[in-house]
């Protein structure tokens, strides 16, 4: 416990023991030491970094130098009063931080004042915030190149432009990072059990609620897992015909409430995390997101100028913005259409023509590599179409994109399984189809994730050396002697369709979406499908974990509540199985393809349609928000309504009491 001033009140706060170095800035290194300090860029920004109360340690690698930075509580505080952050307070309200109130303000799981997510936030606001205040431009020099710094230019963006600071990207707690390693990365006798509220420190929100979903996710596979081993093992004889139909309508109903109480979880642990559910996100402040630049959002703020313009202004606006998604749907789902799909149907007729397993192997492998290739193109060609569209925020932007992307996975994932159950039949290849994908895609996928990191890291150490070797100024083995300077030469949590609307998480969810729909389609074709899927999962959250601790980058901290538009689409795959599943059905009944209607094929029907109501109305019988979240909620509110009531009325007492006082004198 120490004693820190604020405001001219003292004050009891947490501090930590020691310091914590959470920000990297890569500057290379000069050729010629720059005698006067005061004209030295990387001095005169090492020394704005000190003005703002930030800790400073200058490190210097082999070929560049890094500035860790580390900012006491009070700095943060400051930076978070200025960002006009929203945090809980100890009567449930959420109100704008006040660094002489800290002590008014809940604390997060860990007991710090503020999330990684939030301290990213205020380490960016100060760093880019750094600003020419003085009268005139001031002359800057870094090796024989000479610029102005111009009055009101911000020193970073400056820096950057001139190619002087390579990167500022967050570092790795190493404390904190060695103990998920041991009871996370590297605890496999938990199988499915994680420290959510330890990730959710150390990530974010975001990373931590995908982790919180794979988990619950792998548990709740132990259930179809294991009723799917038990169809495998045991020959059912001719009573197949009814215990597949009893096994698919379990599945979808294990499906149905996996997607219900998840819900609930999610609520459960933004309640656990202090976190504000939005109730609407298009306009206004989220918590730990400013205001959006849409116009919508612009119009907004300047409510009450010209109500007719505005309401016309308003209505264009959307009408504008929903006609342009409509036309970028088009276009991807037209592009799908034609080029995509004659394609896919290509490689699924070839599959069928081969005979030889090795060579269907080995095609499932080359086309497996083809179409990464160019469904990668055709992601980055979504986030071009998206920048046109009128979406509200980042995080609409970024559900458009999950939707256009996994249209085009959607497509190149189960067109040639649909081949080979809608046009052939041919259960014992839909099989074998099956089987390859799972385990092919599975293990390729998994290899991918965990061998590129470390030939990118390899790759750029070898870079470096050889770089030092052209200069002249070493012999010998080149060691590099700082963490520092290992993380920034990791690769970072980047998706394959770039960094700008998604990181990491996409490539993790699609693989997730990608395994849910392949299994839950193809349920009754193939239920030992659910086995090969536990596995995976078991394996999955390790070798996530341990990309994320050792093999890459500390990732930038991303804002979220909610898995996003990620939740629609495993809906939209339950919808889909139960459709798919029941064709299946139809299809071992009616061996022949007579078509007739008889009473098993009949039964088949009515149980689609059931099914397909208990699935629109089971989030009618189990609520999305468990008893206590709701509790908690509304006893927070009455607090704060409470608080607020009597506030008004001593303020309306003070002011008649003030107003009596007044006339009276007169």
């Amino acid at each position: 416990m120490v004693k820190l001033f604020g405001g001219g009140q003292e004050m009891n706060v947490f501090e930590e023991e020691q310091t914590v170095f959470e920000i990297g800035v890569v500057v290379p290194k000069r050729n010629v030491k720059e005698e006067d300090k005061t004209s030295d860029c990387v001095e005169v920004l090492v020394e704005e970094f000190r003005n703002l109360g930030l800790v400073v340690e200058r490190v210097h690698g082999v070929v560049d130098e890094f500035i860790k930075l580390a900012a006491p509580l009070e700095t943060l505080g400051r930076a978070a009063a200025e960002l006009q952050i929203k945090k809980r307070t100890a009567i449930g309200m959420d109100l704008q931080f006040e660094w002489e109130e800290v002590d008014a303000f809940v604390r997060q799981p860990d007991g710090s004042v503020f999330s990684w997510c939030e301290r990213f936030r205020c380490y960016r606001h100060l760093l880019y915030g750094i600003i020419n205040k003085s009268r005139s431009s001031i002359t800057l020099r870094f090796d024989d190149k000479e610029f102005c710094w111009e009055v009101g230019e911000y020193l970073l963006q400056k820096l950057e432009s001139e190619r002087i600071v390579k990167e500022v990207f967050p570092l790795h707690d190493e404390i904190k990072r060695k103990k998920l390693l041991h009871t996370w990365a590297l605890h496999w006798w938990d199988f499915t059990n994680q420290p959510i509220d330890e990730i959710y420190a150390y990530f974010g929100a975001k990373i931590a609620i995908y982790f919180a979903f794979l988990g619950m996710y792998t548990r709740w596979l132990l259930f179809p897992a294991a009723f799917g081993l038990i169809m495998h093992m045991f020959d059912f004889g001719s009573l197949q015909l009814l215990v597949l139909p009893i096994f698919f309508v379990c599945i979808i109903l294990w499906a149905i409430m996996f997607s219900q109480f998840w819900k609930r979880k999610n609520s459960a642990l933004l309640a656990r995390w202090q976190i504000s559910y939005p109730v609407r996100t298009d306009l206004g402040y989220r918590q730990g997101v400013g205001w959006s630049s849409s116009p919508s959002v612009e119009l907004a703020k300047k409510w009450g100028t010209d109500k007719t313009k505005e309401k016309e202004m308003f209505q264009r606006i959307e009408w504008f913005g929903r006609l342009m998604r409509f036309r970028n749907d088009a276009f991807i789902i037209f592009s799908i259409i034609c080029l995509q799909l004659p394609f896919e149907l290509a490689y699924a007729h070839i599959y069928e023509v081969i005979e030889s397993d090795i060579m269907k192997v080995g095609l499932t492998t080359i086309y497996l590599f083809a179409i990464q290739f160019l469904t990668q193109i055709g992601g980055k060609i979504s986030v071009k179409l998206i920048k046109y569209e009128n979406n509200e925020n980042t995080e609409k932007r970024a559900d458009s994109l999950v939707y256009k992307v996994f249209g085009l996975y959607f497509m190149q994932s189960y067109i040639g399984v649909f081949y080979h159950a809608l046009l052939h039949r041919n259960f014992s290849t839909l099989r074998k189809v099956l089987i390859q994908r799972l385990l092919v895609s599975q293990v390729l996928e998994n290899l991918l994730e965990n061998i590129l990191p470390y030939l990118k890291y390899s790759y750029k150490k070898y870079r470096v050396r050889k770089k030092k070797r052209e200069r002249g100024s070493s012999i010998g083995k080149i060691q590099f002697a700082y963490r520092v300077e290992k993380e920034y030469l990791k690769p970072s949590y980047s998706a394959s369709i770039g960094m700008e609307l998604e990181d990491g998480l996409f490539d993790d969810f699609l693989e997730v979406a990608l395994q849910f729909g392949m299994i839950m389609m193809f349920a009754c074709a193939f239920p030992l499908a659910f086995a090969f899927a536990t596995l995976n999962n078991i394996t999955e959250i390790r070798a996530d974990a341990l990309k994320l601790l050792a093999m890459l980058r500390r990732p930038t901290p991303r804002f979220s509540t909610t898995i996003g538009a990620w939740l629609n689409i495993f809906q939209f795959l339950i919808v889909m199985s139960i459709c798919t599943n029941c064709a299946l059905l139809v299809w071992l009944y009616d061996e022949e393809g007579k078509w007739k209607i008889e009473p098993g094929l009949a039964a088949i029907l009515v149980m689609e349609h059931v099914l397909l109501l208990i699935k629109f109305g089971f989030s009618r019988f189990v609520p999305e928000e468990p008893a206590w979240v709701e509790a908690n909620r509304v006893k927070n509110a009455t607090n704060a309504e409470n608080m607020c009531s009597k506030q008004l009325l001593k303020n309306i007492s003070g002011a008649r009491t003030t107003f009596g006082d007044v006339k009276k004198s007169q």
